[in-house]
């Protein structure tokens, strides 16, 4: 499929903010794994709920309480048909992928023991790592950790070795947000399900680039933040099974998610309101949906198709730059582009760009056990949206090689 499928100028003025400029330059943003930008069609929604139906859902018997529920569930419901979610209930409003993967993190606390084992992937997240880690404190749980190989892949010989009737969980992201690579995870929930073991899969990264298909996948848990697929910070998803989330407890406790309240005794309500304690970000969850409508307008065949080629692009004229390495060489690989050039620290590659307008990623992007297998400190990454174009990195190879220059 060719990249004309998309307009990229019609598309690129969507987003009023890749108009302005940065140090009186026209921007170039290349932070799209960090977080993607948000166009007008969903800012238009955030305005319009806040100007004519701000109200606080599903306890009101007035006009605008209604209207706002009826919109939020509307977007539960967007969000169930594009993951293909057996049941709108099936999707938990949460604040984020972090939110998502510690309520599961919680709720299992009260379900593992001593010898069961957890498996997490050595390309994780920070947000992916952390919570499993204070899950088996509690517990007395053993975590177990599928290595990486040189290309950013994950040894998936050393995983089936791992794999055990003890096994109870197993954490993997998606794609990696340092790297891009894209894991095997059918593969992955395959083997797991062999053990009778539950999945939770970090969607935050693929979601801006791949369909997800959660029942084919056959997948337990998937988290996703709508601030990378054009959607507000603050507001995510938790998809679980239904026996899933059924079994799992409360993470929260609070007004929403009761159905009886004495001081003798409390009754959960049912899902998904189980999971939804307090007032929830209502304007967030309505502009995720309209986030997904924006997306899917576009088509994510068509985003694949165009982001895939921005990679090829960028890796090819990146790599004529002298003493310039790539970290993440999958074959397998969304359109991030981590990298160093000799032993030039990254940061200092960032600061010069980003005075000539250019916004990218320096550090060990919350992945730090990444950066200590290849014995760095950090890379530079560059990552790319539908709506950059091959022009803005042309602009960022040559100001990467004058920052080389500069520098060395």
């Amino acid at each position: 499929m060719s990249n004309t499928n998309l307009d990229i100028t019609k598309i690129r003025k969507d987003f009023p903010i890749l108009s302005r400029k940065v140090n009186g330059k026209p921007l170039v943003y290349l932070d799209n794994a960090a977080t993607s930008q948000t166009p007008q069609q969903v800012i238009d929604i955030i305005v319009n709920y806040y100007s004519n139906y701000n109200a606080n859902i599903h306890r009101g018997v007035h006009t605008l309480s209604q209207e706002a529920t009826d919109k939020y569930e509307e977007a539960r419901q967007k969000i169930q048909t594009h993951f293909n979610a057996k049941k709108s209930h099936e999707i938990i409003f949460t604040s984020g992928t972090t939110h998502s993967i510690n309520m599961v993190a919680n709720g299992f606390t009260s379900l593992l023991q001593k010898e069961d084992e957890v498996i997490v992937s050595a390309l994780e997240h920070h947000s992916n790592i952390v919570p499993w880690q204070m899950l088996c404190e509690k517990t007395g749980a053993t975590l177990k950790v599928i290595p990486m190989t040189e290309a950013g892949e994950l040894d998936m010989e050393t995983y089936d070795k791992l794999l055990s009737a003890n096994t109870k969980l197993v954490f993997v992201n998606h794609i990696s947000n340092a790297l891009g690579t894209i894991n095997p995870i059918k593969s992955i929930i395959e083997k797991a399900h062999a053990v009778n073991a539950a999945v939770l899969i970090d969607g935050a990264q693929a979601s801006p680039h791949i369909k997800t298909n959660v029942q084919e996948l056959d997948v337990d848990f998937y988290t996703v933040s709508a601030h990378k697929m054009c959607g507000p910070t603050g507001v995510g998803i938790l998809y679980g099974k239904e026996k899933w989330l059924n079994k799992l407890p409360p993470y929260q406790g609070g007004g929403e998610m009761i159905a009886e309240v004495t001081f003798e005794k409390t009754t959960y309500a049912d899902l998904p309101h189980k999971f939804e304690a307090g007032t929830p970000n209502i304007c967030g969850g309505i502009a995720f949906g309209a986030a997904i409508d924006y997306m899917n307008s576009i088509g994510f065949e068509n985003i694949a198709a165009y982001e895939n080629d921005l990679l090829q692009y960028a890796t090819n004229k990146l790599l004529e730059i002298e003493g310039l390495k790539i970290y993440g060489t999958s074959t397998q690989k969304t359109s991030v582009i981590s990298f160093n050039i000799g032993n030039i620290h990254p940061y200092d590659i960032g600061t010069i760009v980003d005075k000539l307008g250019i916004a990218v990623r320096t550090g060990h992007h919350c992945a730090q056990p990444i950066m200590d297998y290849y014995n760095i400190p950090g890379t530079v990454r560059a990552s790319f949206a539908f709506y950059n174009t091959k022009e803005e990195i042309d602009i960022f190879v040559e100001a990467t090689k004058r920052a080389a220059q500069m520098l060395s």
